[in-house]
């Protein structure tokens, strides 16, 4: 007997009734033990109707419970900006090369998807990202042939803003400030970093921690 028969019939046996389906022992008016296929859906225009969880139909075409929290989260798009946590110097050697910019602050992060402890982003959705970042170095930075930003794409660079700090007479004659900024296309579980790229002659550098200097911004925009 076809699920809409059978729900019709509740309307014509007694309201104690109770009618079950792959069970003899039904709880409820119309119980159910096993998948339910529904061929068509009406469509609600209210969505705010939508509280703890809702029914979806799934890929194999049964009825299945979501969290309509967990819908809202799937159709946001990713959108993080980040800082340093403190607004002091903070101190990166060059010795070895390059190193990761420490950003162990969030302004906001739609979807969790930095963490501060490693300073990576990991992309929970597959899309296309706008990714900027800046940094502010002191005064005091000395003279080297190079001296930059990048962002990297699953640890290798994807685009960088690295030229000469040239100084004249003792005087650094460059701007302190340097930015890179791209789209990406990302795929769930890539990652994107950020690094400061230097001469290992420039030692250890000095970057200006407040969130006005220094910061990057990852926004999903489709």
């Amino acid at each position: 007997m076809k699920l809409v028969q059978l729900i019709l019939l509740l309307f014509f046996i007694p309201a104690c009734a109770q009618v079950g389906i792959n069970t003899n022992s039904p709880t409820a008016s119309l119980d159910v033990n096993g998948n339910v296929r529904i061929r068509t859906v009406n469509e609600t225009p209210h969505p705010e109707i939508a509280k703890d969880s809702i029914l979806v139909i799934g890929r194999d075409g049964t009825v299945q419970k979501i969290k309509a929290t967990e819908i809202i989260d799937k159709a946001l798009p990713s959108v993080v900006k980040g800082t340093f946590g403190a607004s002091s110097s903070i101190s990166l050697s060059l010795l070895s090369g390059n190193a990761t910019l420490p950003f162990n602050n969030e302004v906001f992060d739609t979807n969790n998807e930095f963490n501060t402890s490693t300073y990576t982003f990991t992309a929970k959705n597959e899309g296309i990202y706008s990714i900027a970042v800046q940094i502010k170095t002191n005064g005091s930075i000395g003279v080297a042939t190079n001296f930059g930003v990048a962002i990297l794409h699953n640890g290798s660079i994807a685009v960088q803003n690295s030229f000469a700090n040239v100084g004249i007479l003792g005087i650094n004659a460059t701007p302190p400030v340097r930015d890179a900024s791209t789209l990406l296309q990302l795929n769930a579980g890539d990652t994107i970093r950020f690094q400061i790229l230097g001469s290992i002659a420039l030692g250890t550098v000095n970057i200006l921690g407040d969130a006005s200097s220094s910061q990057f911004s990852i926004h999903q925009i489709r």
